[in-house]
């Protein structure tokens, strides 16, 4: 999750002790189905019933347990299991649980795919998605989750503390462990944790579409305070750059050789010299770039041959990210052509580059956005609308044609080891997830 900047903030609605649900729509198909979900209490209503059961302690005990679980991309088994032994313990059937093959399909090699349960409902209602992804970023590997006031941090100073998204995770096991738990009348609801977010999307990317149930509304749960809703996203582009220079001998024929070192060199004071690194303004247009990985050389004694470059560029803009792209590609290829030997040979570059994640915008009245907003004032909170300049799972979920918004959990200082976890906005997030979960946001 990056930066964002806020667009707009909704006001407070008057509270109302009424409920858009207000009987029982039940079939015998799906109370076939579902054998352990039913209708609230005559006169009771879904969003009262599950702000009353939300069990404030059992989610913060997962959360923490979950935080402490080693899992980076690629590496969500255990947490994969976790989450599907308390499902069953709650009494969730196991065939309503289920992997798809993603992780067959991304470049990292991967020890599961995405975790995906489905419920019928008990209301008659389009279905609903909740998700949020698994993989923490390698800086958060031995974590050791401890409470300091009202808030958690890693009571190990070298690791970050995996907020980022064990909170999202928890966040939806709490929501689903409610309803199987109390019998909470819902809609078809569709829980999804999904793999290697972290590493470019790639579980969102992957997910088996079909094994959703085709759901009309979607939340996904991340970073951030937990009342603010990401409604688009940057779209982002990586690029693998190998520089092929000359090697000779650094003491005794240094003229002989061509430095790939030196190539990198000039061609990233170039970007930064004529505006395309960093924070990039041009025409109106707005962007950023970075060169983030370089890896070369083998001794000081030997003029470098061999560069490899990891970059990206990001925009709003498709077009303007592509100028980004091709300022990139110029750079670096002005720096090889003029970096010569004594025998005029100079290097080269070649490039391999890939569409990350598209930019994504929601209209202003996206079901799932107002649903969303809705949500955060029956919790008493106040919606902030934002963009991210960050990827998400939801610009490939939207991509595919499930509009997501994104809502945080209250993690701070996310991919960082002064990492922490707010309680009070996790367990707000929580509420706000079981609110959406059981449609008792909606208007009376």
């Amino acid at each position: 999750m990056a930066a964002r900047t806020s667009l707009a903030t909704a006001k407070r609605p008057k509270k109302s002790a009424k409920s858009a649900v207000t009987k029982k729509t039940t079939s015998p198909a799906n109370r076939a189905k579902a054998p352990r979900t039913a209708p609230a209490p005559a006169g009771a209503s879904a969003v009262a019933t599950a702000e009353i059961k939300l069990e404030k302690r059992r989610a913060l005990a997962l959360v923490t347990e979950l935080m402490a679980i080693p899992g980076g991309s690629g590496d969500e088994a255990a947490v994969a299991s976790y989450v599907r032994k308390k499902l069953l313990a709650a009494g969730a059937p196991a065939d309503a649980i289920q992997f798809d093959n993603a992780h067959r399909h991304t470049p990292l090699p991967g020890n599961c795919g995405n975790l995906i349960f489905q419920l019928p409902g008990t209301l008659k209602a389009p279905r609903r998605l909740l998700m949020a992804h698994m993989d923490t970023v390698p800086i958060c590997i031995g974590a050791k989750p401890t409470r300091k006031g009202e808030t958690i941090v890693s009571a190990n100073k070298q690791t970050g503390l995996g907020a980022d998204d064990r909170a999202g995770v928890a966040t939806l096991l709490s929501t689903a462990l409610t309803i199987l738990e109390n019998r909470l009348p819902h809609p078809p609801l569709t829980f999804l944790w999904v793999i290697q977010e972290e590493v470019g999307l790639y579980g969102a990317r992957n997910v088996e579409l079909r094994r959703l149930g085709k759901p009309k509304l979607a939340f996904n749960f991340d970073g951030g305070p937990a009342e603010k809703l990401t409604c688009g996203a940057t779209g982002g582009y990586r690029l693998k750059i190998d520089i092929e220079g000359l090697a000779s001998h650094a003491g005794g024929a240094p003229e002989q050789g061509v430095s790939a070192i030196a190539i990198a060199a000039f061609a990233i004071a170039d970007l930064v010299e004529h505006g395309w690194h960093g924070a990039i303004q041009k025409d109106g247009h707005l962007g950023t770039s970075n060169v983030g990985v370089i890896q070369g050389g083998a001794a000081t004694n030997v003029v470098a041959d061999q560069v490899a470059i990891r970059a990206e560029a990001r925009s709003h803009d498709p077009a303007f990210r592509n100028q980004i792209v091709a300022a990139i590609r110029d750079a670096f290829e002005r720096a090889a052509a003029a970096v010569k030997n004594n025998a005029g040979r100079s290097g080269k570059v070649t490039f391999d580059g890939r569409l990350d994640y598209e930019s994504f915008r929601l209209a202003d009245d996206e079901p799932c956005l107002l649903a969303a907003e809705a949500a955060v004032r029956r919790v008493g909170g106040v919606p902030l609308r934002s963009i991210s300049n960050g990827g998400l799972d939801a610009n490939w979920m939207s991509a595919r044609g499930i509009p997501t918004v994104t809502l945080g959990c209250g993690q701070v200082n996310i991919h960082t080891t002064s990492e922490s976890l707010d309680i009070g906005q996790f367990q707000t997030a929580c509420r706000i997830a079981l609110t959406l979960a059981t449609g008792g946001e909606t208007s009376p």
